[in-house]
């Protein structure tokens, strides 16, 4: 594991295993300097090959990959095929739901028994759209016996939005409005996601939420498409020991 690598300070079971990547240490070359995990963001693929090929063997498991679109389905993790969706569970050891961002918010799940774990990718449309929820009930467990990672996304000092998408997360849960400050420009508002994400589940009944308090606008470990729309992406990855 390379030395930069975080490793998500929650009370997880024994049996789970996550990792978030960052910038470093890696074979790509600028923009993508240098482990950029993302197929889809014109750098050379033999260099991402390179990169991903070293996250295997650097962690031991098997990710499964997505294509994702800002949407809310979730499916099974499966490293034989690239599916369509914006999060996946595995119960299989040695499989990784993974999620490549680069501002989104990376969500970690697990059951407390250490029995099924599940990745979500949660830009404001996907989070709006349910694309926690969604990823919640794939674990098929109470409420209670779930523990959620927040992953390395956009900081409150760096997400401005329009009225718009305020009014979106307000309609659904009107305690969403504390999570929005004013904007620098007229009729914007500054977001905060993790308050937004930590609402949400909280309205499903999680309460043992972890992480958070990371920017990847000012920190420049992470890839951040707010900063250069040309850019890399790190993995948030979770899977079950063999």
């Amino acid at each position: 594991m390379n030395a930069d690598w975080l490793l998500p300070d929650w009370p997880a079971p024994a049996t789970v295993r996550a990792c978030i990547t960052t910038r470093d240490g890696g074979f790509s070359q600028a923009p993508f300097d240098s482990l950029n995990l993302g197929d889809h963001v014109e750098d050379d693929p033999r260099a991402v090959a390179q990169n991903r090929q070293h996250l295997i063997a650097r962690l031991q498991c098997q990710p499964a990959w997505l294509s994702q679109v800002h949407g809310s389905r979730v499916v099974e993790a499966n490293p034989q095929r690239v599916d369509q969706a914006d999060a996946s569970w595995s119960s299989t050891p040695g499989i990784a739901s993974a999620v490549l961002t680069a501002d989104c918010l990376p969500a970690l799940f697990c059951d407390r028994a250490g029995t099924r774990v599940a990745a979500a990718h949660a830009g404001w449309r996907g989070l709006a759209g349910g694309v926690l929820e969604a990823t919640l009930a794939t674990l098929d467990v109470p409420a209670d016996e779930v523990l959620v990672w927040l992953g390395p996304a956009i900081g409150p000092a760096a997400f401005e939005v329009g009225a718009e998408v305020r009014e979106t997360f307000v309609a659904s849960h009107p305690q969403a409005g504390a999570a929005f400050l004013p904007g620098i420009a007229p009729g914007k508002f500054m977001a905060d996601i993790y308050a937004l994400a930590r609402i949400r589940l909280a309205a499903q009944g999680v309460t043992r939420v972890y992480g958070g308090g990371f920017c990847t606008v000012s920190d420049p470990r992470f890839f951040s498409y707010r900063l250069a729309a040309r850019t890399g992406r790190f993995a948030s990855l979770i899977w079950l020991a063999d």
